[in-house]
């Protein structure tokens, strides 16, 4: 897993297989105690969406949260690699925290869209340690999410993860609502109503999984929009998913400073 600052991306090359896995830090100066976050950009499993990556960077950081941008393998991917490879950046930003000048204490989470919602959600459900590092999250936000990979999936990203005609415990195995459980991190889910490439369904599942095992988790279904809205600058029915999201993580860094 590579480290690549900022300054060294071609974002052009953001759909190719070069520097893969990494991840791009996008770190505050002067601010120790803030959360950090990876984000995952969508895209299928067959591409990474610039969109939802770098300027997502940008706007946690104009709000005080540092960030770092997964870049994963896409298809073709072998035994699903791609999930260890976000195992693994969750592991190395735990391990690099003092390196990068914060400390042991900050709250890390994942922020995932489409795909990448699937990919941040996986993560929050299988978990590994090596080394003394978690993979594990403290929090999962998650942007109109593939969550199933049976009925009402996705099914590019399905075949791009998982090959063609996958068995059924393969599926199971990656179908997060399949995967809760009493150790997973608390959730902040927005989809919308008429997304037609991304059914809602999907976060609805994942929120009834979540409720089930009294996981706690704030759910927004907004009544339109497109797929692959991004951060919806020019979407003024879901624009305010990220003040809600602000104020839910606001909440729960709080919270959680409290215990």
């Amino acid at each position: 897993m590579k480290i690549i600052e900022k300054e060294n991306v071609n974002w052009e090359d953001q759909f190719l297989h070069q520097d893969v896995p990494s991840i791009t830090p996008y770190l505050i100066p002067d601010n120790q105690t803030a959360p950090i976050i990876l984000v995952i950009p969508g895209g299928g499993y067959g591409h990474r969406a610039y969109h939802e990556g770098e300027p997502v960077a940008n706007w946690l950081n104009q709000n005080g949260i540092h960030a770092c941008v997964l870049r994963y393998q896409i298809a073709p991917i072998s035994e699903q690699e791609t999930i260890e490879q976000a195992q693994q950046a969750l592991q190395l930003i735990k391990s690099k925290r003092n390196d990068w000048g914060l400390n042991d204490h900050n709250q890390i989470g994942v922020l995932g869209f489409s795909a990448g919602g699937h990919l941040a959600a996986v993560v929050s459900n299988h978990h590994i340690e090596t080394e003394g590092f978690s993979s594990r999250p403290d929090f999962q936000i998650l942007c109109y999410p593939v969550i199933t990979m049976g009925e009402f999936t996705h099914e590019g990203s399905k075949a791009n993860l998982l090959g063609e005609n996958p068995n059924q415990s393969l599926i199971d195995q990656y179908s997060c609502e399949k995967i809760v459980h009493e150790d997973t991190p608390p959730a902040f889910i927005w989809s919308t109503a008429n997304d037609q490439s991304v059914l809602s369904i999907n976060s609805l599942k994942y929120a009834e999984s979540l409720q089930r095992y009294q996981i706690p988790y704030e759910l927004h279904i907004y009544q339109d929009g497109r797929h692959g809205l991004g951060l919806a600058e020019d979407h003024p029915n879901t624009m305010d998913w990220k003040n809600a999201c602000l104020r839910w993580l606001n909440a729960y860094i709080t919270e959680s400073e409290e215990d």
